[in-house]
């Protein structure tokens, strides 16, 4: 929530014990100026009770690149208030024609975090994508998650 609170598009996130959860390490991807100014924010000093860190530390020679992005599933839902928006279907052929079964059901490890602006609890699915050989640039979003952006893998 911390990339959040500064809107800073430069830095990346990875989990690099993801598998069915996202494990129990956290990695931020940047330039450094960027990192020693969300490490020197007043808030991350109560992270220091709940977490270990280690300092930061150039990015090794000889690794891979990969994006970690948020993917999302829209629900049954909002499937039907989209339609009923946009003229497609009145309310009662949306709740006939897209039934609670259209919704797609997310395997994905995820963040379970609390909305900044309602306060609801959301679920934020994430997505490693496969290992490739170059960086790719781009920026990230709030989350420090991009579809398009690389972070380094190691």
């Amino acid at each position: 929530m911390a990339l959040v609170k500064t809107n800073n598009h430069l830095v990346g996130v990875s989990f690099p014990q993801f598998a069915k959860t996202l494990g129990e390490q956290l990695r931020l991807h940047g330039p450094q100026n960027d990192l020693q100014a969300l490490v020197a924010a007043p808030w991350f000093n109560g992270l220091t009770d709940y977490c270990q860190m280690d300092d930061i530390r150039p990015t090794p020679a000889s690794v891979q690149y990969r994006t970690v992005r948020r993917v999302q599933t829209k629900s049954a839902a909002n499937k039907r208030k989209r339609s009923v928006a946009k003229g497609w279907l009145n309310t009662e052929e949306a709740m006939a024609k897209i039934p609670a079964t259209a919704q797609r059901s997310l395997t994905l490890p995820y963040l379970q975090l609390n909305s900044g602006s309602t306060g609801q609890h959301m679920r934020i699915f994430i997505e490693h994508g496969p290992l490739q050989s170059e960086p790719s640039s781009g920026r990230f979003n709030t989350y420090g998650l991009s579809s398009t952006a690389t972070i380094p893998w190691f």
